[in-house]
């Protein structure tokens, strides 16, 4: 009866250590503009963005389209121009066909014109998942850093390049082994 207690405390231990919540660390690059995606929402345009990349997780794909401000809004964090993003959704794409999908809780994009350079943070809650990531729930924080690469006819920035990182905490997942963390 003891062996018995011993097994079933193991293997429950086993079972909670495995959907326990993991930090996540992923680096990535990519591209981002306007979207074909229309949202209709008053007083904003679509933004879509498309990245590459590899973490803790493993080796990922992510597109999000999201609402953005068409004009510049006030902010506290931003000394540039900030857009915030009124709504959106991400997939993230791992090589074995899992999906992740993500939900805009907050977040924009802050211009610096002086630089011409801009920078993105948006945070996002996981709302489900197929494959292994089916029982996923957690909060992730995108954060990057987009240079202009393609203006339109008057000049306005309309296509970007974009690196940065995903980083936050995920739970509801079984963990086997540990994953590949080369992104460089």
């Amino acid at each position: 009866m003891k062996r018995l207690t011993t097994i079933a405390l193991m293997v429950n231990l086993a079972v909670a250590s495995a959907y326990a919540q993991h930090p996540v660390a992923m680096g990535f690059s990519g591209t981002s503009g306007a979207s074909p995606i229309n949202l209709n929402q008053p007083g904003t345009h679509t933004v879509e963005e498309n990245v590459a990349g590899n973490g803790t997780l493993g080796s990922f794909t992510l597109r999000d389209v999201r609402s953005a401000a068409l004009g510049p809004q006030p902010s506290t964090t931003c000394t540039g121009l900030f857009f915030p993003s009124t709504s959106g959704s991400a997939v993230l794409r791992f090589e074995d066909g899992s999906l992740l999908t993500l939900s805009l809780t907050q977040g924009g994009d802050c211009i610096d014109l002086v630089h011409q350079v801009g920078h993105c943070t948006l945070t996002f809650r996981i709302t489900g998942g197929t494959g292994h990531f089916k029982n996923a729930s957690g909060d992730l924080t995108y954060t990057e850093t987009a240079l202009p690469v393609l203006p339109d006819a008057q000049s306005n920035p309309v296509f970007f390049t974009e690196t940065g990182e995903i980083t936050g905490s995920i739970s509801g997942v079984a963990i086997r082994g540990e994953f590949k963390d080369e992104w460089h």
